[in-house]
């Protein structure tokens, strides 16, 4: 491990990955490996979550592509000196800015999407010229392996390498010398990761979680709201960081919408008895779900397999705000359902809580969508839509408060794992001597005249 981080130590200061064309070259390559080995890699998916190959490419390949031809086309955009405006004391000065690499960065990435969570920061890292060291999660045991296999007989470890192991392995990393550590996981994982890096001034990213909430409001589209709701929560069966969490409903709402909700769920086949349908990561996992349920009160669904890592999709309804249901992220496709009267009354029970990482909001309310928008604080969302907001290479993906620090995706992933340095030049030729001893009353007369006049330039 040490000589993995060493070796790219050495490796970075050879100045190798300052080249953009470097850089373009190691992600088309990374590109290719994936694409010539997406059956490997649909393969250890299925045995670890029994995912479809449709589902596997939406969330996993498709989303690396889009990810590298974006920084492929954009790199030298992105990497480009940018010129910004001078001040008037210093005239005559070019001032610019220079992005340049960290140096040697760690990824340490979640079960729930294996290969996304590991590659998506890691294509940023490249992207922005630096070395990359991932680490993936142990639970998803099948990925990890593909993931080390195709990695290793690839790409050189001085570049690019995959560390497998389980806790003491990730002990070991965290508390190394990296340029950036890139952690993707829960909240209570990340706060040892923090920790671990303080030690050592290393910057960090942090992608968590939270309770993320979906609101209907009244005049909301009803079924195209149930429709898109029901898509994003039993999306690889709920385990996903953004998938609504507990949704709100009007009151007006509450018979059409338990009815609509059922007949979505069914309609979509997302059963057991489907052979596409996702399993839970782990039996550990599967008796947490289990576990949630107790005490509630289970309106549709609720059947599981705890050894065959089964769980339906069920609903539950009116759950305590203080049960564990509604103060534990949910990761599983549980939807607890609760009604309101009153939008604002909502928006306030809401904000009681952490802020989540992700929050939607379901309505055709010019007032409603501003509410939301102002009075709520949360990483990221939509407006009649869920989890769609990740596909947008435009957009910083990231959580605010207790879901995570920094954001990454695109443009705003090779910012994360860049450092702008800030660039005066000045020319010889000429000089203004107030600056200099020795000072006198009259300096001080026009200093101050040029601290008054430089809010006009």
């Amino acid at each position: 491990m040490e000589g993995i981080i060493n070796s790219q130590k050495e490796f970075f200061k050879t100045n190798e990955t300052q080249s953009i064309s470097f850089r373009i070259t190691i992600l088309k390559k990374l590109k290719q490996v994936l694409q010539q080995n997406e059956k490997l890699l649909s393969d250890a998916i299925y045995l670890d979550f029994n995912k479809s190959e449709f589902e596997t490419y939406l969330t996993e390949f498709g989303f690396l592509y889009i990810e590298i031809d974006e920084a492929v086309k954009k790199l030298k955009k992105w990497s480009a000196k940018k010129s910004v405006a001078s001040s008037l004391i210093n005239f005559p000065s070019k001032n610019y800015i220079v992005p340049e690499p960290l140096g040697v960065t760690l990824i340490i990435s979640a079960w729930n999407y294996p290969y996304q969570l590991a590659l998506a920061p890691a294509i940023a890292s490249l992207a922005a010229g630096n070395t990359v060291v991932i680490k993936p999660s142990e639970v998803a045991i099948h990925s990890s392996n593909a993931l080390k296999k195709i990695i290793s007989e690839n790409f050189n470890t001085t570049i690019l390498a995959v560390v497998e192991g389980g806790i003491e392995e990730t002990s070991q990393l965290i508390h190394s010398k990296f340029d950036k550590i890139f952690f993707t996981g829960s909240t209570q994982v990340g706060k040892i990761v923090y920790q671990a890096a303080a030690e050592n001034l290393i910057p960090v990213t942090l992608e968590l979680g939270g309770k993320s909430p979906a609101i209907l409001t009244e005049d909301c589209h009803l079924k195209r709201s149930i429709q898109r709701l029901v898509w994003g929560k039993f999306l690889n069966v709920g385990q996903t960081c953004v998938a609504p969490d507990y949704v709100m409903v009007h009151q007006s709402l509450k018979k059409e919408f338990l009815k609509g909700i059922e007949e979505e769920i069914k309609l979509r086949k997302y059963s057991v008895e489907n052979q596409n349908f996702t399993k839970i990561v782990s039996v550990k996992h599967t008796q947490r779900l289990v576990n949630l349920l107790k005490n509630q009160e289970v309106i549709f669904g609720g059947n599981y397999h705890i050894e065959n890592r089964d769980f339906e999709p069920t609903l539950v309804l009116n759950p305590s705000w203080e049960s564990a249901i509604m103060q534990e992220e949910i990761f599983g496709p549980i939807l607890p359902i609760l009604f309101y009267d009153n939008f604002n009354d909502a928006i306030q029970l809401i904000k009681a809580k952490e802020k989540p990482l992700a929050a939607y909001l379901f309505t055709e309310n010019s007032k409603y969508k501003a509410q939301f928008l102002n009075e709520f604080s949360f990483g990221g969302g939509c407006i009649n839509e869920v989890i769609m907001h990740l596909v947008n290479g435009n957009f910083g993906f990231g959580g605010v408060g207790s879901s995570g620090i920094g954001t990454y995706h695109g443009y705003e992933g090779f910012k994360t794992f860049s450092h702008f340095k800030s660039i005066m030049e000045k020319p010889t030729f000429f000089e203004i001597p107030l600056r200099y001893s020795a000072y006198s009353a009259n300096k001080l007369i026009w200093i101050k005249r040029f601290v008054n006049w430089s809010k006009y330039f």
